[in-house]
Order: C-alpha cells, then structure tokens, then sequence
C-alpha cells in the first residue's frame, strides 16, 4: 500500500551516514509494508546535481523529508517509525 506522500531523502555519494539513512529507511518501510500500512514513495536526491541542494544541505546531510517533518544527520529506523505514523496514519474524526 502506498501513499501520496513523497519520504524525500538528500544525501551524496560516498556519506557513511546517507548509507545508514537509506538502510534505516528500507527496514521502516519493510516493517510498514508487512503491516498492510500505507507507505510514501520515496525520493532520493543526490545534493551534488543541484547547487542550491548542496547549499542548503551540505553540513546536514542525510536529510529526510516527509510532509512538514524533518530528521537531519541522524537517521534512526525509530525516528523514522515516528514520522511516518504521524504524517501517514492521522485518522480523520
């Protein structure tokens, strides 16, 4: 099951801590699929093709998006288990 929502990640190549990121990321989404919980597309963007990326994100990166949250340089697959149910499981009374 996927969601509108697009989980965005700025990351380079060759940052450790991007890997890490990205494995993080991979195990949220795994444990959400085997859920049968809903779940962003997700969008990888190398901050060195865009030079305001590289502006914006070069001392923060990895930088995960989703909606109005953000996480920076740290990624835990529990911080990422936080965001994705708070933007992603809201039930509308």
């Amino acid at each position: 099951m996927t969601s509108p929502v697009d989980l965005v990640l700025y990351a380079r190549p060759g940052c450790h801590l991007c890997e890490e990121a990205r494995e993080a990321i991979q195990i949220a989404l795994e444990e959400r699929a085997a859920q049968g919980l809903p779940n962003p597309h997700l969008v990888e963007r190398n901050i060195e093709t865009d030079d305001e990326w590289h502006r914006a994100y070069l001392e923060r990166i990895p930088v995960v998006e989703l909606g109005d949250r953000r996480l920076e340089l740290y990624v835990s697959v529990a911080k990422l288990r936080r965001i994705l149910s708070d933007e992603l499981d809201r039930t509308v009374v």
